[in-house]
């Protein structure tokens, strides 16, 4: 059966083009890349989504992969915020991405400092 390469959607024989996104459709999706947690290393945590979105997306504008885990859990009835959202980067790109991040803090800190002059 014909499936969609972007939306693993499968269709009936005779069907050449994803009706949802419009990709030309497949007889047989390419094996799944399994990723192996050695590979990859926790450079920051917080407690914030959107403050791992934000730094995800500047690390990946510098051509560093990512990966968000969230271990968020909204049905644990807790004061405080006891989640952790971790960045994950590939071993080789650590030393770049930890370098990246502090410039960021540093700028964000000048700025901060500018603003209350």
């Amino acid at each position: 059966m014909p499936v969609c390469p972007n939306c693993k959607y499968e269709y009936v024989n005779g069907i050449t083009k994803c009706p949802d996104c419009g990709e030309d459709l497949v007889d047989e999706l390419p094996p799944e890349v399994v990723l192996n947690e050695a590979d990859w290393v926790v450079v920051y945590t917080t407690s914030f989504d959107y403050e791992a979105e934000m730094l995800k997306g500047n690390l990946e504008s510098a051509g560093i992969s990512v990966m968000i885990l969230s271990q968020k859990d909204s049905s644990f009835p807790a004061p405080g915020d006891l989640s952790i959202i971790k960045l994950l980067v590939k071993k080789e790109d650590a030393d770049n991405a930890v370098t990246f991040l502090n410039e960021f803090k540093k700028n964000l800190e000048s700025e901060d400092e500018e603003d209350e002059a």
